[in-house]
């Protein structure tokens, strides 16, 4: 599957918001901070809030439940 850019600014692709994610980064802010998508322009933050939160979806479904 090819990377959509979604952050034409600092080219932050979709890929790069899934890795971040799984990678544990747990906010938008913190996702800023490390690709520095949506911190010029801003025209990409909608686009990039919904493929982060969809990722961390995906991520914390993906999570082992705790032993009980």
């Amino acid at each position: 599957m090819r990377a959509m850019y979604i952050c034409m600014c600092n080219a932050v692709t979709d890929h790069t918001i899934r890795r971040e994610a799984a990678d544990g980064v747990r906010t938008f802010a913190e996702l800023q901070a490390r690709t520095g998508c949506s911190d010029c322009c801003g025209c990409c933050e909608q686009e990039a809030r919904t493929t982060f939160d969809q990722a961390l979806s995906q991520v914390t479904c993906q999570l082992p439940l705790a032993a009980a």
